[in-house]
């Protein structure tokens, strides 16, 4: 377990548009032997396989590629389609795009990955297989499948109101090389790349990436968010020199509150990190939260240097319903998804336990009649 470490990445001052505040990211020193391009796959549905046995389906706008020192084309038709011979193709599809695992070598120094997806796939395969021991109460679906299949739902940047206006507007400063994305002052997405130049190319990207649910219902239902503005008292300046130390100590004291307060739920919880490739000097990583309810939960992917410094960084933050499920999933096979024994470790009944994994959509994994009897216990209770 360890914390994010964002040394050699700078905070500046924030830029707001309606609800949406974006904190650039600067360095003062570029990582000269990494450097990202996109790689765009239109609108094509992705069918991601992450091993022989196992895929998903999900929206993947683009990749990236990471490099250091008539057609053919799949489709599938959309809902049920008739015709007269059997044989004539759909006339109504969706184009269909594969891609063997999340990373994958193109070349010596190339590697292709999907944004974000290394990351939700480490959230999705969470405990996976389901129980590691066959209970009782267990459904046999569950000791058989797991959790499978496993669904999880995402907004595309573009219909995060406001999103679209500020990437629009907002200057991108010299040496940028990140943002961290703010809406209603909760921290959406830290991203974070290791070149200015792979930011410019980068910056539009942040459009087509995922959001969760929490942060589409901020960005429709919350108010604009008030700018922090520096103020600077006249009665001690007398010169020009003056005025420039007052403007350096107002942008420390807004980096000092950014870091410490505001990205506090990012950058003070520990992780538990996992890597995925090694790439010359550099390890491609994704990383898991402690899934503690009611408090921040982001999950995300990296990419560091020798030293652990971050050259790549893209985060998700989870949704309150999220993190339960994954606390869920956590205590139970920390106790060995024994039911009685996870109960007590959270300090409530067995019968409210099975009532939790039912509400969190989990209900599939228990017997019928050990759930009927969960809720008989519930009723008897609040009589």
């Amino acid at each position: 377990m360890t914390t994010l470490d964002l040394t050699g990445l700078a905070t500046r001052p924030s830029q707001v548009w309606d609800a949406v505040r974006l904190v650039p990211l600067v360095r003062d020193e570029p990582v000269n032997d990494l450097r990202l391009h996109p790689q765009l796959y239109d609108d094509a549905v992705g069918l991601v396989e992450v091993d022989p046995r196992h895929a998903y389906v999900s929206y993947i706008p683009h990749g990236f590629v990471a490099t250091w020192t008539g057609d053919g084309t799949p489709a599938a038709a959309y809902g049920t389609q008739l015709s007269a011979d059997g044989n004539s193709p759909p006339r109504a599809t969706m184009s269909l795009r594969f891609h063997r695992r999340m990373a994958r070598r193109q070349a010596k120094d190339r590697l292709r990955f999907l944004p974000m997806h290394l990351a939700l796939e480490g959230y999705l395969a969470l405990h996976f297989g389901g129980p590691s021991l066959a209970w009782e109460e267990w459904s046999q679906r569950a000791i058989r499948q797991g959790l499978s299949p496993r669904v999880e739902e995402a907004y595309v940047g573009a219909e995060v109101r406001g999103l679209a206006d500020a990437l629009r507007v907002f200057e991108i400063h010299p040496n940028q090389c990140g943002v961290m994305v703010y809406v209603a002052d909760a921290l959406a997405a830290a991203f974070a790349v290791p070149h200015p130049d792979d930011y410019r190319a980068l910056h539009p990207t942040l459009l087509q990436d995922l959001y969760g649910e929490l942060i589409h219902h901020y960005a429709t239902l919350m108010a604009p968010v008030q700018d922090f503005r520096a103020r600077i008292a006249d009665t001690h300046i007398r010169s020009l020199a003056h005025l420039r130390t007052a403007v350096a100590e107002q942008e420390r004291a807004w980096g000092h509150f950014h870091d410490t307060t505001m990205a506090g739920g990012l950058l003070d919880h520990a992780y538990t990190w996992q890597s995925v490739y090694q790439m010359g000097g550099f390890t491609l990583s994704r990383f898991l939260p402690e899934f503690r309810p009611k408090q921040d939960s982001h999950i995300g992917e990296a990419i560091t240097d020798g030293r652990g410094r971050i050259a790549y960084l893209k985060t998700f933050r989870l949704s309150e319903s999220q993190v339960r499920r994954g606390h869920l999933l956590s205590r139970l096979a920390a106790n060995d998804w024994h039911i009685a024994d996870t109960a007590a470790d959270l300090g409530i009944h067995e019968a409210q336990l099975g009532l939790r994994l039912e509400s969190a959509g989990f209900g599939f994994l228990l017997r019928q009649d050990v759930l009927d009897r969960y809720r008989k216990q519930k009723r008897t209770r609040s009589r």
